[in-house]
């Protein structure tokens, strides 16, 4: 019998937050699969301005446990992945990021000149109104989502951590002296030592727009913006 691949929309179906872990480790080639399915997420620009940090020791899950104020997911979990936003990275050298994407044919060198200068551009106006962090967090935070529904997948429980000191999780994975470098979310995964129910959400007339904020969306008006947004796709 062929196994059952779960969609996407499973996935976002079925995800629920678990606080509590069976100890069972990770199998390692599913953790490789799960990392490398992170690094897929988008960032702004190319610039991949996150890492991801794995801590699976006794020794660094006890000390997100210690930044964590106590919160069980750490202890019981035998995997937490801290997702590290790095505002200050677009300084660095991309040229290893500009000819991957020669040598995939994503890029020519005509683009690589404009989209290098332009992505340099628009991070020094980010720093000059100080949105640097903001949007490396962001980059982070999608990287987080593709991890819990690509962790949903593989049969694994999540749950995208708040209540965290940065400065205490900065020390655990080594990077007190970096005022560079922020905390964007910490995650707990693992195989789910409970059952967590849907606690349902709000119809989506509550917080579905139109065109404005509180512009409801009929079903007629949204068929018709799908027709003409079909139509406009076909015609290129």
């Amino acid at each position: 019998m062929t196994p059952h691949i779960m969609s996407v929309a499973e996935a976002i179906r079925t995800r629920r937050t678990v606080r509590h872990y069976r100890p069972d480790a990770i199998p390692a080639d599913a953790l490789d699969a799960l990392l490398a399915l992170a690094i897929e997420a988008p960032t702004s620009w190319n610039l991949q301005d996150r890492s991801i940090v794995a801590v699976t020791s006794d020794e660094g899950r006890a000390g997100l446990a210690w930044a964590t104020d106590g919160q069980p997911q750490p202890q019981e979990a035998p995997l937490m992945l801290v997702f590290v936003a790095e505002p200050l990275s677009w300084r660095e050298d991309h040229s290893d990021v500009y000819e991957q994407a020669r040598r995939n044919g994503a890029w020519n060198d005509e683009f690589v000149t404009m989209f290098s200068a332009a992505s340099r551009a628009f991070q020094a106006d980010l720093e000059e109104r100080g949105l640097l962090r903001e949007y490396a967090v962001k980059d982070a935070m999608i990287a987080a989502s593709y991890v819990m529904l690509a962790a949903t997948e593989m049969g694994l429980a999540t749950s995208p951590m708040n209540g965290w000191d940065e400065a205490k999780v900065k020390k655990v994975i080594g990077i007190e002296d970096r005022d560079d470098l922020a905390i964007a979310l910490l995650m707990s995964l693992g195989y789910p030592a409970e059952e967590r129910r849907h606690p349902g959400r709000r119809a989506q007339e509550r917080n579905v727009f139109h065109e404005s904020y509180g512009s409801p969306v009929s079903t007629t008006r949204g068929d018709e913006v799908l027709t003409r947004n079909d139509h406009r796709i076909g015609a290129h």
